[in-house]
């Protein structure tokens, strides 16, 4: 018996999940909000991880163009003082593919190969228990039934209402995000700053992370620790004197105002905000570490819709895992999907809570008070 099933979101859990899926021969519907692949900037790099992202991907049998397309390279790691000194600088060893870098654009082409994804199909609304099985209901008034509706939207995730009632919190940590262009000719200085992988330093509650991708491009994170609402008096809630509020649009007050957060780290340093092309407000949410619901036949979820941690490295690997192990689970032709898919949920929520946890504590120890504690936790989690 063929199922109805549609995964909602083609990032990387929804698409890890219909991968394999097509892979096994499922009809599955891939239903994204977006126009088309390229409607907005794809994002950063990645590091796949042996074991969880790697793993999906050889799932749905796609290792060696995987392999062709990461940079091992990009693994490098190095930890610097806020007057520059460098503190840690930590290279892989020859073959290291514990953690290879590929950028999420890359990823993203990677995983759709032969997928015909319905794109600018923005879910709504998920009703499950109908008398055709579950309805969803599109913001262009049409409305689908399915027998299974996977919800892989991500944070703010339309499918997750259907099954919880959990929202993301406030993590206390707000992050902005810029980037450099052709970074190897146009700053070669900060090229060499940040190396093949990534720079991190680390101040009291703030920190800059740069982090290369591939063709020269580099993402540049500056993390601290403030209200929500920390861009409405700058001098209320940052210190900032004789600042008010911010106007989030304007990228110049945006820097400026960065500029004078982080003052007092070193000039290279801060070169990286100088030099940025455009500023991107990303406040870190997070969903409660254990959370699960109460299995609701005909709808599950993924990844972040499931289980939105902070971004230390583990929420992409997470998400495609599950989307491939979810698939297999379904392929194999369970006699009842609806147990298949509660015995499934029991499997994600053990494993994602164990990592929501630690990266929960990771962040407290990231953007904390005491800048060793940063230090301490890469040491804890490198390899020697």
């Amino acid at each position: 018996m063929r199922h109805r099933i549609a995964v909602v979101g083609g990032g990387p859990a929804g698409l890890a999940f219909a991968r394999v899926m097509h892979r096994h021969d499922c009809p599955v519907a891939v239903l994204e909000r977006d126009s088309s692949p390229d409607a907005r900037p794809p994002g950063g790099t990645l590091d796949l991880h042996q074991g969880l992202g790697q793993l999906a991907l050889d799932k749905a049998g796609l290792s060696a163009e995987f392999e062709a397309l990461s940079r091992p390279e990009g693994q490098a790691m190095r930890i610097l003082d806020t007057d520059g000194t460098v503190l840690r600088d930590w290279q892989p060893r020859p073959g290291d593919r514990a953690n290879p870098e590929i950028d999420r654009g890359q990823l993203r082409d990677l995983l759709l190969g032969p997928l015909e994804v319905q794109w600018g199909r923005s879910v709504t609304e998920v009703v499950p228990g109908t008398a055709d099985g579950v309805l969803v209901h599109f913001a262009d008034g049409r409305r689908e039934t399915f027998d299974l509706v996977v919800g892989a939207d991500g944070a703010w995730s339309r499918v997750r209402p259907a099954a919880s009632s959990a929202t993301p919190h406030y993590t206390g940590v707000t992050m902005v995000e810029t980037s450099l262009d052709d970074v190897d000719n146009r700053h070669p200085h900060l090229a060499r700053l940040i190396g093949d992988g990534s720079v991190a330093v680390y101040g009291m509650n703030r920190a800059l992370v740069a982090q290369r991708n591939s063709g020269g491009h580099v993402k540049v994170y500056a993390q601290f620790r403030a209200p929500l609402d920390w861009h409405t008096d700058l001098d209320r809630h940052m210190g900032l004197s004789g600042r008010a509020a911010l106007d989030l649009a304007d990228a110049e007050a945006v820097r400026s105002s960065l500029l004078d957060l982080f003052d007092g780290w070193a000039a290279p340093v801060l070169d990286l905000l100088r030099h940025g092309t455009a500023f991107v407000h990303r406040p870190l949410h997070a969903l409660p570490v254990s959370h699960t619901w109460a299995h609701v036949p005909g709808v599950t979820l993924l990844g972040d819709a499931a289980h939105l941690m902070p971004p230390l490295g583990a929420g992409a690997n997470l998400a495609m895992l599950e989307g491939a192990e979810l698939a297999e689970t379904i392929a194999a032709g369970p006699e009842d999907l609806d147990e298949a898919v509660r015995a499934f949920e029991e499997k994600m929520w053990a494993r994602a809570s164990r990592w929501a946890a630690m990266t929960t504590a990771g962040l407290e120890r990231l953007v904390s008070s005491d800048p060793t504690q940063a230090l301490a936790l890469f040491d804890e989690v490198q390899p020697s």
